[in-house]
């Protein structure tokens, strides 16, 4: 890991007093610490991605939050497999002839008799070329001289254009599967002989927008009155600069917006969470909590920041946390399975053992009081691990809500994984080169998800938008 550290002169010892030495020594060291806690961390104890750690071999075995099954690697005993199967009607039936004599006694075979012996079928896809339908108008006029002319279909408004399947396939190419609009275009080339220049590609997103514009609006009315809705956000190259991807999903429903901005003025913009009526999932990033609703911490994150704190400093209470919070989960997930919800005295006995391991660590991590005369004004600057506890104490509610409420998750997961797709298309594209792009983009990109979320194929909504009539999402 390549960290930049800013130069600073160096002080004159001679002339510094031994006060001042043991400050300078105090601070030195405690730099020190803080840059070797940055170089600890990775994505197994902190929320930097696994993509930044790099390719280098982990010299030592790491936390992982996950336990081995104990199962060998591949299918299970008893695992029913897959295969592919004949059909009962085949596309096209090739027979193949006997002989037309007995190779052993050479006398005529009565192939009138033959029945069929063996049947084998081989799947595979026709070499398609495209079609070109041609519409034509008639005119005829009148014994009375007034002439009759047919129309085209409102549709049809060129006299050479391209049809809605193709330009269906070509979002999906772009926008769904997140081929860069270049390698679609060779793509369909490819395929169909059709030659479809990646100009074309980037205005059938435009139109596509457009298409479904409204279904994604209607997306956003129906995520505000969601009981339950995940939250993230992440950052997106749009024109050479930093932009903003906001998502707000849940089981049913994914909606993106982009916006330069990463706090509240971005949220305020959007207009879904402020106006959210139910529980709101994040990772507890400040300005979330200014939204009037109520709150579910991600307790992966909060794993993963007590895997580190506990490597830092060796202390139990981590440890501690940790089984605690990944045995509850453990219980409600079985409480889930089965349609009943935790007792009381349970959910009691969690709360008591939860304040009493946060009692532990504040006794071992207690707070850094400013000495009279220190220098800098603000408060002292306190431990990473001194943090985590006062942000465990302060949220213990929504820390622990999943405990309480059976429908509110253990993690974020949900609201993560809607961003992964956009980080695809930008680990491809390297960024949008407009922010119309990426609004392009967030819109589509919600129409689909979340209409694939509810049983619908990309292609087949991408077909009814550019059809004029688009596919509606239910409510969650």
């Amino acid at each position: 890991m390549l960290v930049m550290i800013k130069k600073q002169p160096h002080p004159d010892l001679s002339t510094l007093t031994n006060a001042e030495k043991d400050a300078l020594i105090l601070s030195l060291l405690a730099r020190l610490e803080a840059l070797e806690a940055l170089a600890r961390k990775d994505s197994h104890n902190s929320s930097k991605p696994p993509s930044s750690d790099g390719l280098a071999k982990k010299t030592k075995k790491t936390s992982s939050l996950r336990e081995a099954s104990g199962k060998k690697v591949g299918g299970q005993i008893g695992h029913k497999g897959t295969t592919l199967k004949q059909v009962a009607q085949a596309t096209e039936i090739v027979r193949h002839p006997l002989p037309a004599r007995c190779d052993y006694c050479n006398e005529p075979l009565p192939l009138e008799n033959a029945c069929v012996s063996e049947t084998r079928q081989v799947f595979d896809i026709p070499a398609t070329a495209y079609d070109v339908i041609e519409h034509r108008t008639l005119r005829v006029v009148c014994r009375c001289g007034q002439a009759h002319e047919s129309a085209f279909p409102a549709e049809v408004t060129e006299a050479v254009q391209y049809g809605p399947n193709v330009r269906a396939l070509g979002v999906h190419l772009t926008q769904g599967q997140m081929l860069p609009f270049a390698r679609a275009s060779e793509l369909l080339q490819d395929l169909y002989g059709l030659p479809v220049s990646p100009g074309t590609l980037v205005s059938w997103v435009g139109e596509a927008r457009a298409a479904l514009q409204g279904t994604a609006d209607l997306i956003a009315d129906q995520l505000r009155v969601a009981p339950l809705v995940h939250a993230d956000e992440s950052g997106l190259r749009v024109a050479a600069k930093l932009h903003w991807l906001h998502i707000a999903a849940n089981e049913s429903h994914t909606w993106y917006g982009v916006h330069a901005r990463r706090g509240m003025e971005a949220i305020e913009a959007h207009g879904i969470l402020p106006r959210l009526l139910g529980v709101l999932v994040h990772d507890c990033w400040a300005p979330y909590w200014q939204l009037d609703c109520i709150h579910a911490l991600c307790n992966a994150h909060l794993l993963r920041e007590l895997v580190y704190v506990k490597e830092i400093t060796t202390q139990a209470w981590p440890q501690k946390m940790m089984d605690l919070l990944l045995n509850a989960n453990e219980l409600c997930e079985s409480a889930r399975q089965h349609e009943i919800e935790l007792p009381a005295e349970d959910i009691a006995t969690y709360l008591a053992l939860y304040d009493i391991i946060l009692r532990e660590g504040e006794l071992a991590n207690p707070e850094l009081v400013k000495q009279p005369g220190a220098g800098k004004r603000g408060r002292s600057k306190q431990s990473i691990a001194f943090n985590l506890l006062r942000r465990l104490r302060q949220h213990a509610d929504s820390v622990l809500l999943f405990i309480r409420e059976p429908s509110v998750p253990f993690t974020n997961n949900l609201g993560e994984r809607a961003v992964r797709m956009p980080k695809v298309k930008q680990k491809i594209s390297g960024c949008f080169r407009t922010l119309d792009g990426a609004q392009n983009f967030a819109v589509i990109r919600s129409c689909l998800d979340t209409l694939r979320k509810q049983g619908h194929g990309m292609l087949e909504v991408l077909r009814h938008a550019f059809a004029g009539n688009p596919i509606q999402p239910a409510c969650g």
